[in-house]
C-alpha cells in the first residue's frame, strides 16, 4: 500500500514567483490578481499530479525572527513588496480559507522553518512528503521520503529533488548543502558568508570537507594564501552564516493530520464565487471537476415539438414574454445558414422546436406558426446571440420583431474586456450554476435559465446607465448588420483572378532581384535564413536579436533602409505576398455561391465599442498603397443597375474631442469649416493660413491624431523624424493655442484613476485597470486609453446609431437600396441607379444629424462602378 501525501506549499515564494513570472494581470474593479492566479494554478496542478491526502500552506508574519535579533543586518535592502502584490495576499488567504487548507504561521519563526518542522512530523508519520517553493533552500530538506519541488521558469516547469538527486546534481548531501551556503553566503538574505568565496569555491571546498568546522580544522591543508587568510579571519562569520542558513527543524507547534484530513471536502460553490470574482475563468472548471468538491448540478424538464399540431398548441398559449435560443447552422458557408432548432421558455415551461422535424411535417404550415411568435411586437423576446437568426428566419421570409433584450450584447456593454460572452459563462459568473448536459439537455438548461440571467443583467444595465446605448444602438444595430452581411459585397471574380496572375508574377520577379542581391537563393519568409544573408553575409549592421537569432522585423529593415538595396526589395516582397495570400487567395475562398461575400460583423470584440470584421476581414484592406486600393477594384455593386456608394464622416473624432473638451479655437475652427490641419498648422507654427506649407499641414495632421492617442514627444519625434525639442514644442504649443483639451487630457486622466474606467458621449464604458498600476510602462498605457476611449468610443457610437437610422430610413421608404459594409467611420451602400438622390441626402441627413454636438458632423459622399472608385 503506498505512502499517504502531505502537500506544503511555501506561501511566500509562490506568491512572489507568480507575481514576477505573470502579466499585471486585474479584473474589471481593477484588483490585481496574477500572484494569486499563479499560486491558485499551480496548487491545482499540484493536486492532480501528486493527489496529496493533507495540504497546508505557510507564510512569513511581519514579526522579526530570531534570526533578526541575532543579526540586525540579517535580509536588510531587500526591496519593499509592491503594492500590487501585497495586496493579494489577503486574496489567496481568503482562497485557501474557501478550499479548507490549513495556513501555519508563527511570530519570531519564518515560512521556512514552518515548512521545515512540517515535512519532519510528515516524515515521522510516515507520510510522503512534497515541498512546492521558489526557493532552493528548501533544498537542504530533501530527504528519501521528502521531495522538494522547485519552480522553474516562471510557474510553467519544475524540477523535484530528494536527497539522492540532491547529491547526485550538486556532488553535496542536503545537510552540506546548508554549509555550502555558510561559506557563499547569500545576497538575498544578506547573509554575510566569507569574503572571496564564491559559489564554486564553496562547493568544491564542502565536498573535500564536508563540513565548515571540518574545514577550519584542516585549514592547515587548503592553498592558496588569500583564501586561508580569509577563513582564518572570517571563521566565526562563517559558522554563524551557517547558522542563519539553516532551516529550523523543531519549530514549537503542533499539526492535527486527522483534522487537516476531514476538511479535505470542501464548499466548490464558495471557490467558484471567489473565482469569478477574480476572474479566473479558466480555473472555474477545473474547480468544479474536482472529485473532493460537491456541486449542485442544475437540469430543467422539457417537451419536444416535432409535429406541427403541437407547434399549433404552443403558439395558442404564447401571450407576452417568451426567452428563446436559435440553434443555427452555419458551416461558414452564407447560403447554408439555417436554424435547425429553437428552444424556448414560457411561463417556467421549456420546449425544444426541432424546425428541421416540423419542416418535414408541414413547412408551410411551420413557418406560418412561427411568423405568428416571432413577427408579433406584442410577445417580447429576451435572446441571446440573436444577430444571425434575423438572416436566418429571414430566409424563410420570417420577420424577427420585438427583441427585448440580447444577454450578449448587455454583458459586452457592462464588460467590453471579457474574451467571449457565451451562455455558459454568463451564467457561470452571475448565476454561479454550471450548465451540465449534453445536446439538447444542456440547451434548454439554458433557455431555462435566461429569465434569471436577463434580470441580473437588465438591473446592471440600468445601473450604469446603459438603456439608450442598448436598446437605441446595439439592439437595433444587430439587426441592421445581420441584413447587412446577408446582402454581402458583390466581387468580380474575373479581375480578382487577373490579380492573382499579376500579382504572382510580381513575386517571381521580385524573388529573382532579391536572390541576385543577395547572390544566392532562400527562403525570403524564413527570419533565421534572411538573417544569415542579411548580417552574415552582407554584413549588415545587426540592429536587434531576439532569443532565437537576428530580428528582421519591420522596424529593424526600416533602420536598414539606406544600408543596402535588397532592403527596399524585401520590403516590398513583403508587402506583395501579404496583399496575395491575405486578400487576393484569402477573398478567393470567402466568395460563395452567390459571388457575393457576406463578412462576419461582430459587435462585442473591440473594447473600444467599433464593430469587427471577420471571414473575411474587410475593414483592413491596405489603402495607403496602389497594391492595396486595386484590391478594391473587385468590389462592385450588385448588378449593372446599382453603383456603389460611400459615405464618410470627415474628421470624426477631432470633432468628437471638440465637444468633449469644448475647447473655444477648437470648435470656432470646425464652425468656420475651416481645414482643420491647416487651421492647427497655422496656430502651432505662428503663421497666417495663407503661409501654411503643404510640410506643416502634414505635421500638423500628425499632432491632431496624435494628441487624440496620447502621444509623447519621443513618438511624434519619431513619426514626423524631427528632435525630441521640436516634438515638445509642437505639442506645447499645440496646448497653448487649445488649452482646453490639455484640460481634458488631465481631467480625463484624473477621472479614469478614481473610477479605474471612463464613458463615452453615450455612456459607454471601458475598465482601464492600468491607470493604477505602479509600473511606469503599464500605467503609461492606461493613461493613453483613458485620453483616448471617450473619443474613439464615442465616434464608434455615433457611427453605429447612423448605421440603425440609415438602415431604418431606407426600410421606411421602401428604397431597394441597401447598406452592405461598414469599414470604421465610413458606410457602404449598393445604390440603385434611379435611388442615386434619392439616396444620397438621406444618408448624408441621418449621418449629420444622428447626435447634437457643439460642431456639425460633417458627411463627404461619392459614388462609383466599384469600392475603388466610390473612395
Amino acid at each position: 500500500m503506498s505512502k499517504e501525501r502531505l502537500l506544503i506549499l511555501d506561501g511566500h515564494s509562490l506568491m512572489y514567483r507568480a507575481f514576477y513570472a505573470l502579466p499585471a494581470l486585474t479584473n474589471s474593479d481593477g484588483i490585481y490578481t496574477n500572484a494569486v492566479y499563479g499560486f491558485t494554478s499551480m496548487l491545482l496542478k499540484m493536486k492532480e499530479e501528486f493527489e496529496p491526502d493533507y495540504i497546508v500552506t505557510t507564510f512569513d508574519r511581519r514579526a522579526p525572527t530570531f534570526r533578526h535579533e541575532e543579526y540586525k543586518e540579517y535580509k536588510a535592502g531587500r526591496k519593499k513588496m509592491p503594492d500590487e502584490l501585497q495586496g493579494q495576499f489577503a486574496i489567496v488567504r481568503e482562497l485557501l480559507e474557501k478550499m479548507a487548507i490549513d495556513i501555519f504561521e508563527l511570530d519570531g519563526f519564518e515560512a521556512d522553518d514552518l515548512i521545515g518542522t512540517l515535512s519532519v512530523i510528515g516524515e515521522k508519520e510516515g507520510l510522503e512528503v512534497f515541498i512546492v517553493t521558489g526557493d532552493r533552500d528548501a533544498l537542504q530538506l530533501a530527504t528519501d521520503n521528502v521531495k522538494v519541488v522547485i519552480n522553474k521558469k516562471g510557474m510553467s516547469e519544475k524540477e523535484i529533488y530528494d536527497r539522492k538527486r540532491m547529491t547526485d546534481e550538486y556532488g553535496v548531501t542536503p545537510t552540506e548543502f546548508i554549509d555550502v551556503k555558510g561559506l557563499m553566503g547569500d545576497a538575498s538574505d544578506n547573509i554575510p558568508g566569507v569574503p572571496g568565496i564564491g559559489e564554486k569555491t564553496a562547493y568544491k571546498l564542502i565536498k573535500e570537507y564536508k563540513s565548515i568546522e571540518n574545514l577550519l580544522m584542516n585549514i592547515d591543508k587548503i592553498s592558496g594564501k588569500k583564501l586561508v587568510e580569509n577563513l582564518t579571519t572570517y571563521s566565526e562569520q562563517a559558522i554563524f552564516s551557517k547558522k542563519l542558513a539553516t532551516i529550523i527543524t523543531c519549530v514549537p507547534m503542533e499539526i492535527d493530520l486527522e483534522s487537516i484530513k476531514s476538511k479535505e471536502k470542501y464548499d466548490v460553490r464558495a471557490v467558484r464565487d471567489l473565482f469569478h470574482k477574480l476572474q479566473f475563468k479558466s480555473l472555474i472548471g477545473k474547480i468544479a471537476d474536482d472529485e473532493n468538491s460537491t456541486e449542485e448540478v442544475f437540469s430543467a424538464d422539457f417537451k419536444v415539438v416535432d409535429k406541427v399540431s403541437l407547434l399549433e398548441e404552443l403558439i395558442l398559449e404564447i401571450k407576452d414574454t417568451i426567452y428563446i435560443i436559435f440553434d443555427i447552422s452555419f458551416a461558414n458557408v452564407f447560403s447554408k445558414m439555417c436554424i435547425d432548432s429553437i428552444y424556448l421558455n414560457y411561463k417556467e415551461k421549456n420546449y425544444l422546436i426541432k424546425v428541421d422535424e416540423l419542416y418535414k411535417d408541414d413547412e408551410e404550415k411551420t413557418i406560418k406558426c412561427l411568423k405568428t411568435i416571432l413577427e408579433s411586437n406584442d410577445i417580447k423576446k429576451v435572446t441571446h446571440a440573436v444577430k444571425n437568426a434575423y438572416a436566418a428566419l429571414n430566409k424563410k421570409g420570417i420577420k424577427l420583431q420585438g427583441v427585448q433584450f440580447d444577454t450578449e450584447l448587455a454583458a459586452y456593454l457592462l464588460d467590453s474586456a471579457k474574451k467571449e460572452y457565451s451562455l455558459e459563462t454568463l451564467m457561470d459568473t452571475n448565476l454561479r450554476i454550471t450548465i451540465k448536459g449534453e445536446g439538447f439537455d444542456k440547451e434548454i438548461n439554458k433557455v431555462a435559465l435566461l429569465k434569471r440571467l436577463y434580470e441580473i443583467l437588465e438591473k446592471k444595465i440600468k445601473e450604469y446607465e446603459m438603456e439608450e446605448l442598448l436598446y437605441k444602438v446595439e439592439q437595433p444595430l444587430t439587426e441592421a448588420i445581420s441584413y447587412m452581411e446577408a446582402e454581402g459585397f458583390t466581387i468580380d471574380k474575373d479581375q480578382l483572378a487577373e490579380l492573382k496572375v499579376k500579382f504572382a508574377a510580381d513575386i517571381v520577379e521580385l524573388e529573382s532581384t532579391i536572390f541576385a542581391l543577395a547572390g544566392e537563393e532562400f527562403n525570403i519568409k524564413s527570419p533565421k535564413q534572411l538573417g544569415k544573408i542579411l548580417f552574415e553575409k552582407l554584413d549588415l549592421p545587426v540592429i536587434k536579436k531576439t532569443k532565437t537569432g537576428y530580428s528582421t522585423n519591420a522596424e529593424v529593415l526600416e533602420a536598414l533602409a539606406d544600408k543596402h538595396p535588397i532592403i527596399e526589395e524585401i520590403t516590398k516582397y513583403r508587402g506583395v505576398t501579404k496583399i496575395f495570400s491575405t486578400y487576393i487567395e484569402g477573398l478567393q475562398a470567402a466568395i460563395d455561391t452567390d459571388s457575393r461575400i457576406h463578412s462576419n460583423f461582430m459587435q462585442t470584440v473591440a473594447t473600444t465599442g467599433r464593430l469587427s470584421s471577420t471571414e473575411p476581414n474587410l475593414q483592413n484592406i491596405p489603402i495607403r498603397n496602389e497594391m492595396g486600393r486595386a484590391i478594391r477594384r473587385v468590389f462592385i455593386p450588385h448588378n449593372d443597375q446599382c453603383v456603389i456608394l460611400s459615405a464618410d464622416y470627415s474628421q470624426i473624432e477631432l470633432r468628437v474631442l471638440a465637444h468633449i473638451a469644448k475647447d473655444d479655437n477648437l470648435i470656432e475652427a470646425f464652425m468656420e469649416h475651416s481645414d482643420i490641419h491647416t487651421k492647427t498648422a497655422s496656430e502651432v507654427f505662428n503663421v497666417p493660413i495663407d503661409e501654411v506649407t503643404k510640410q506643416m499641414r502634414s505635421n500638423a495632421k500628425a499632432v491632431n491624431f496624435g494628441i487624440v492617442y496620447g502621444i509623447g514627444e519621443f513618438s511624434l519625434a519619431k513619426d514626423l523624424n524631427i528632435s525630441r525639442k521640436e516634438a515638445k514644442t509642437y505639442i506645447e504649443t499645440y496646448f497653448e493655442r487649445y488649452p482646453n483639451v490639455k484640460k481634458y487630457m488631465k481631467d480625463i486622466v484624473i477621472e479614469a484613476e478614481e473610477n479605474s474606467s471612463v464613458t463615452t458621449i453615450m455612456n459607454r464604458r471601458r475598465f482601464i485597470p492600468e491607470i493604477i498600476s505602479s509600473n511606469k510602462m503599464v500605467k503609461a498605457f492606461g493613461v493613453r486609453l483613458a485620453m483616448n476611449t471617450p473619443i474613439q468610443g464615442s465616434a464608434a457610437d455615433i457611427i453605429k446609431l447612423a448605421m440603425v437610422n440609415v438602415f431604418d430610413k431606407l426600410k421606411e421608404e421602401g428604397l431597394k437600396s441597401t447598406l452592405i459594409l461598414q469599414v470604421h467611420d465610413e458606410l457602404i451602400l449598393n445604390v440603385y441607379r434611379d435611388e442615386i438622390k434619392q439616396v444620397e441626402d438621406l444618408v448624408k441627413d441621418q449621418m449629420e444629424n444622428v447626435i447634437k454636438l457643439l460642431v456639425p458632423l460633417e458627411v463627404e459622399i461619392s459614388v462609383g462602378e466599384s469600392w475603388y472608385e466610390a473612395k
